[in-house]
């Protein structure tokens, strides 16, 4: 690949959707380089869609619905993929990296999946694979992740990373609405996908968090490994109460390194009101960054949208664009990080559990969690229906193992006086600022 510094780079687009329309047109207008002197001009060769007959911000001349009019065309310095999804994408990653060509995209299912092959696979062709929008939409975490913080030791990342998730919780926690009714809206505003499974079910946040944890950990994160519950079983009684406790509810994509070994993890948490977290709101993504020598660090802004992650994808392309020849060699993993499962996370606990409206019940409930070892922080409330002969019982634990008190929730299951264990939350942690 010459590196004459006036010869333009060729870039090809697979996928021209909501995104890819938007990267095409910063391509085209050539206004996303006006400020960035000294590098090779960007010029889009071809864009391919599956429909050509569909209307698109490309000229057609440069419209094909064949990838290997890209992936197979000597005039293509850069392939940009975002078509989304595992495949065909990952294919046409790996084989544009075969092929010397590099490689920019924004598919986190790829990534998360993949990672470890594709990113071998760049270095072994001499190419970059680039993937900035892949998380966080254009907020630039990745690229710090990669270069800026490679001093530190990375402590932790805690993260809002699914702007879905958080607008429905921001909606039933200012409304009052229940999950169905906001989730319908969400959809009708494009906010939440017809099938909305990725998002409120934890997938989204899981490949965003397992890309992170990879380059902040230098270590192998398999999808498997990662705790995930999404928040379809939020009801709005348990936001109430977590408010009136002094705590909103958020899906929190976690990865920690607590000295014994990394855990990451994906769930709804109660967040305490004070903290900056808890003020994140509607589709905005953050992204809480712990090393050893910067401390802490937040970053937040827009975690999806045409635009934002356009941005995303113009960066790396420029990146490039700067310095065609170089390459980025990522950090290497290593074979000693110890991995913790669930079990192991300790944290307070909020549970909300329907039982009989009679004498005792507590005693019952105290001594089911205190032969595990788990202590009541505090019973919040007790809200009875005579018609049903039942009440709601709210505790908080103590800090208590999570495998503990899993047990403690299948043992209070079987006993006569609940009737159900409504709600499990755990209650995120965060230091004293003091």
């Amino acid at each position: 690949m010459s590196e004459s510094g006036s010869r333009a780079l060729g870039v090809g687009l697979l996928g021209v959707g909501v995104v890819g329309s938007a990267v095409a047109e910063a391509l085209l207008s050539g206004r996303s380089q006006a400020n960035v002197p000294g590098s090779h001009p960007l010029e889009l060769r071809v864009a391919v869609v599956r429909d050509l007959t569909k209307e698109r911000p490309v000229p057609a001349g440069l419209l094909s619905d064949d990838a290997s009019s890209v992936l197979s065309n000597p005039a293509i310095d850069i392939v940009v993929e975002l078509m989304g999804g595992e495949e065909p994408a990952r294919t046409s990653i790996a084989a544009a990296l075969s092929a010397g060509k590099h490689v920019v995209t924004a598919n986190k299912e790829a990534l998360a999946k993949h990672g470890g092959e594709l990113i071998a696979l760049a270095e072994q062709n001499g190419v970059r694979l680039l993937y900035e929008a892949s998380v966080g939409g254009g907020i630039p975490i990745i690229g710090p992740l990669s270069s800026d913080l490679l001093a530190n030791e990375v402590k932790s990342i805690r993260a809002i990373i699914n702007g879905t998730t958080n607008y429905i919780l921001t909606r039933m926690s200012n409304e009052g609405d229940t999950f169905d009714d906001v989730l319908a809206d969400a959809q009708a505003l494009g906010y939440a996908e017809a099938d909305p499974t990725a998002d409120v079910d934890g997938y989204d946040a899981m490949y965003k968090i397992a890309i992170l944890a990879r380059l902040a950990f230098r270590a192998p994160v398999e999808l498997d490994s990662i705790y995930r519950e999404g928040i379809r079983s939020i009801d709005p009684v348990d936001i109430s109460n977590a408010a009136r406790m002094g705590f909103t509810i958020k899906l929190l994509a976690v990865a920690r390194d607590d000295g014994r070994g990394l855990l990451v993890r994906v769930h709804p948490a109660l967040v305490p009101n004070e903290v900056p977290m808890a003020k994140v709101d509607g589709v905005l993504n953050v992204c809480e960054i712990e090393g050893d020598l910067v401390g802490p660090l937040w970053l937040q802004g827009r975690g999806a949208g045409a635009e934002a992650t356009a941005s995303a994808v113009m960066g790396d392309l420029i990146r490039i664009a700067r310095a065609p020849g170089s390459q980025t060699r990522p950090r290497g993993l290593s074979a000693t990080t110890e991995r913790l499962a669930m079990d192991d996370h300790v944290c307070q606990y909020y549970t909300r559990l329907v039982v009989q409206d009679q004498p005792g019940v507590l005693a019952g409930v105290a001594g089911v969690l205190g032969n595990r070892r788990i202590s009541i922080d505090s019973v919040i409330q007790m809200d009875s229906d005579s018609g049903r002969g039942v009440a709601d019982i709210v505790l908080m634990t103590h800090p208590a193992r999570e495998q503990e008190m899993q047990a403690a929730i299948t043992e209070l299951t079987a006993l006569e006086s609940v009737v159900e264990v409504a709600s499990l939350l755990r209650v995120e942690d965060y230091p004293d600022p003091s």
